[in-house]
């Protein structure tokens, strides 16, 4: 039940992602480079995941549609919708 930085309540089965470097309600294409596998999501909270080199923080049902568990982080390519 925490919120995010937009206000609404996190759910980890929304298609949403956390971003300090895109404004909140933007829609951002995120593409893993390694499967091809896409998913868009809409950025709704920030993070302090950036001192990790990490640009975005997914949601489990966004991340699980163009990876896996076993992978943790991958590689992305961003665009802005």
């Amino acid at each position: 039940g925490k919120r995010t930085a937009n206000g609404e309540i996190f759910n980890q089965n929304a298609m949403t992602t956390a971003s300090n470097s895109h404004k909140m309600g933007t829609k951002l294409l995120v593409t893993n480079i390694k499967n091809g596998k896409s998913v868009v999501v809409r950025v709704n909270d920030t993070g302090g995941f950036s001192k990790y080199k990490r640009t975005l923080d997914l949601s489990k049902a966004a991340f699980y549609k163009m990876g896996s568990a076993e992978q943790g982080v991958v590689k992305v390519k961003i665009v802005k919708l």
